[in-house]
C-alpha cells in the first residue's frame, strides 16, 4: 500500500477503498483520509482549523457511511478539507461517533484536484474491525 493505510479499486463507474486500521477508530480516520486524497492532496492539508462531528447510527456500516457523507457535505458546502482525524466509537443501543477533524479552506492551487466523489455508497460496503479493515465504495 506504499505507505498509505488504504488501496483504490475500480468498480464500473464508481471508484472504492480498501482501509486498514488496528482499531475500528482507526479504521474511520483513514478512510475518511482516503476518501479526501481521492478527492485532493490531502497530504497538502494543513490541519489549521477544525471541525466536530457527533453521529449516531444503528450498525456500525451506518456509521461509517454516515461519518463519510458528514465530511463529503461539509467539502461541498463550505469547501472546507480534512486530512487530520481523532475518532472515538461507543456502543449502546446504537454506534454513537465524536470526531475532531483538522483541516482548511480549500484551495485549489494548494490541494489540486483527482475525483469528484458524489456519494458514499452501501454497494459492497463491508467494515470488519476483527480484521482490521472497510470496504467502501464511492459514487463518481
Amino acid at each position: 500500500m506504499e505507505g498509505k493505510n488504504y488501496e483504490i479499486f475500480e468498480h464500473t463507474a464508481d471508484v472504492g477503498v480498501i482501509v486498514k486500521g488496528k482499531s475500528l477508530e482507526e479504521i474511520f480516520e483513514n478512510a475518511a483520509y482516503a476518501m479526501f486524497d481521492l478527492m485532493i492532496f490531502a497530504d497538502k492539508v494543513d490541519p489549521v482549523g477544525k471541525y466536530r462531528v457527533s453521529i449516531n447510527s444503528p450498525t456500525i456500516e451506518d456509521l461509517l457511511v454516515d461519518w463519510l457523507s458528514e465530511l463529503l457535505y461539509v467539502f461541498s458546502t463550505e469547501l472546507f478539507v480534512m486530512s487530520k482525524f481523532d475518532v472515538h466509537i461507543k456502543k449502546k443501543d446504537e454506534y454513537t461517533l465524536e470526531g475532531i477533524c483538522w483541516g482548511e479552506p480549500y484551495s485549489r492551487e494548494k490541494h489540486g484536484i483527482k475525483t469528484e466523489i458524489k456519494a458514499v455508497t452501501y454497494h459492497l460496503l463491508k467494515v470488519d474491525p476483527e480484521k482490521g479493515y472497510a470496504r467502501i465504495l464511492f459514487d463518481i
